[in-house]
């Protein structure tokens, strides 16, 4: 656990950043040493400790697990038992995933005293944006955090998203910190419609331009939701900058007292002024234009955010894109210590006090080989990692996960003190597989990065896309569904079928030799063929999974999509259709350098 300190004191927080990432392996220890003394009666540790707590015992004993293996007792504990069947402590809130990535969404045990770290390490991090950016710490923020639905197991338990629970569980000291350096109310953010709190959030963040020196939101992809919010609505926005008065749609009370300390009087001024600059003919540099005193936007863009950099610096006017914090629902696990790195080059340092991380290797062609990586490798723990290899993170926090894989790949760059430093390379699983080939995340991004700088030349930009298997008739090929904006406000998207054919070819002759070659020689898999849908077809899927329980703000567009519902939704959009016209090649050296 982090040790106590004063969120308002910069000095102290760096100078506890460079112990504990100094102190490693002790920290460690000692996690370790506390989460299994506190929790050595629980069923779960019962079973396979006999009541040794000891390291040795914890490694031989204790199985390395997924979700579905304890999903048994979290089904429990959700049904009415008590939490100590995994926990000493009462289990608070069930985290609910994005349920994007596996198409269903965990629930993943959290206490009130972990949720507490979690927040805690956020304020932790604060101070060193203040050291690397200039001027920053004058100004407030202009981060868009959303609510999402919630319920309650029959227990009584809450089931919440992660973002949801931090929104909802401000003290007074966090309410104060929150006041000090955000622009928008918290009321605001804790509106339960989402579309009246993005409305009121830019709202506050546009009457108080000259005080914004940060933007963001929790991933890159929610960001762009509210820049295509904000070219929707800048009219309506603009409007009520100059009556002072604010639209009656805005019903919920919170977002109506929240704005009403902002919009107090007739501002015509500043309404021309944004009217100005919205209505120009391209919005590229919109962000730097509107918020003048800006100097970066937070938002997480790594793994498959990666996709989304080239519009985040369309709209930033070049601003720097930070990518602060590397976790997951059921563990914020490291940090971005050098927040000024170019967004490719983000490593994320692992802060040791926030749970006991060991790690399995991964081997980079186990996807190929179709070998279960814990038949060839052990788990290593966090000070026994070794630079260039890739690792699966294995959890175990204090709110009841014990040795659980979280599904990741991360890759291992260097240190920061004795810390362990990582790459996001993407999620392990394969997302496109038709014959023996096995796309996964990581590579079909690529692929598509690749294909898509033939858009640019024509003032195109991918906007977002997915993709999946089409299985009937035989061979089965894969399938791309591309949604694209142009780089001029207005223009018809009429994309030349020369352009998004070559876009086919490029991503098939950037992936691996197995599919290149089912493609040429044994002829197993079809021509690959891109879908370009209409504008806002991917808000409508975002819709959908939101609909299902997702959160707007952990929200991650699926990059393959099994759900047949979803799949109606992306073919009720498609306004034109591509296939790949070249065969790609492969040399038969790749095909075994490759794995």
């Amino acid at each position: 656990m982090l040790p106590r300190f004063d969120p308002t004191n910069p000095e102290a927080c760096l100078s506890l950043l460079e112990d504990v990432t100094t102190n490693v392996k002790q920290i460690q220890d000692s996690v370790l040493e506390a989460i299994l003394s506190r929790n050595a009666h629980t069923e779960y540790l019962r079973g396979f400790l006999n009541g040794q707590v000891d390291k040795q015992s914890f490694k031989k004993n204790l199985p390395v697990v997924t979700y579905e293996d304890i999903k048994p007792y979290i089904d429990r504990i959700a049904n009415g038992e008590p939490s100590d069947l995994i926990c000493d402590r009462p289990i608070s809130v069930l985290l609910t995933s994005s349920g994007t990535s596996g198409g269903v969404p965990k629930l993943i045990p959290l206490t009130t005293e972990d949720l507490v770290q979690r927040i805690s390490l956020a304020s932790l991090y604060r101070p060193l944006l203040y050291k690397h950016i200039e001027g920053v710490k004058e100004t407030k923020s202009l981060l868009f955090y959303f609510v999402s639905r919630e319920s309650e197991t029959a227990s009584g338990i809450l089931v919440r998203t992660m973002i949801t629970s931090v929104l909802k569980s401000v003290t007074p000291e966090t309410k104060y910190i929150w006041d000090q350096t955000q622009v928008s109310p918290h009321a605001i953010s804790t509106c339960a419609d989402t579309t009246q709190s993005m409305y009121c959030q830019l709202l506050c963040g546009i009457l108080q331009r000259d005080n914004v020196g940060r933007l963001g939101a929790p991933f890159a992809s929610t960001f762009l939701k509210v820049i295509k919010f904000l070219e929707d609505h800048w009219p309506e926005l603009c409007s009520n900058i100059r009556t002072g008065r604010l639209s009656d749609w805005i019903t919920d009370a919170q977002c109506v007292s929240g704005i009403s300390k902002f919009l107090t009087a007739p501002n015509p001024e500043l309404a021309s002024l944004i009217e100005q600059e919205c209505s120009k003919t391209s919005w590229e540099g919109i962000v730097r234009r509107l918020w003048p005193k800006a100097k970066c936007i937070e938002a997480i863009v790594t793994g498959s955010m990666a996709q989304y950099i080239p519009l985040l610096e369309f709209y930033s006017g070049g601003l720097t894109v930070i990518s602060t914090l590397y976790g997951s629902s059921e563990c914020t696990i490291g940090a971005n210590f050098n927040p000024l790195c170019k967004p490719s080059d983000v490593s994320y340092t692992i802060i040791p006090s926030m749970g006991y991380f060991e790690f399995l290797e991964v081997e980079k062609d186990h996807q190929e080989t179709g070998h279960d990586p814990m038949e060839k490798h052990v788990v290593v723990d966090l000070v026994d990692v070794k630079v260039g290899h890739d690792y699966e993170p294995v959890l175990t926090t204090f709110s009841g996960l014990y040795r659980y894989r979280v599904g990741d790949v991360l890759r291992v760059t260097g240190f920061y003190n004795n810390a362990p430093q990582f790459h996001f390379v993407g999620r392990q699983k394969v997302v496109l597989s038709i014959d023996m080939d096995k796309t996964s995340e990581e590579d079909l991004l690529k692929a598509v990065t690749n294909a898509k700088l033939l858009l640019e030349p024509h003032d195109l930009m991918l906007m977002d896309f997915t993709s999946r298997v089409e299985s009937s008739p035989f061979p089965g090929h894969y399938v791309l569904y591309w949604e694209l904006g142009s780089k001029v406000k207005d223009a018809k998207l009429e994309p030349n079928p020369n352009v998004l054919e070559e876009c086919c070819f490029t991503i098939e002759e950037s992936l691996d030799p197995v599919y290149r070659k089912g493609r040429k020689n044994d002829k197993n898999i079809g021509p690959l063929e891109i879908k370009v849908v209409k504008p806002g077809a991917f808000d409508e899927l975002m819709n959908f999974f939101v609909s299902r329980g997702s959160s707007l703000s952990q929200y991650k567009t699926p990059r393959s999509v099994t759900n047949e519902e979803a799949l109606k939704i992306l073919e009720a959009n498609v306004v034109s259709k591509f296939l790949s016209r070249k065969t790609p090649t492969w040399e038969l050296h790749e095909l075994y350098s490759s794995r």
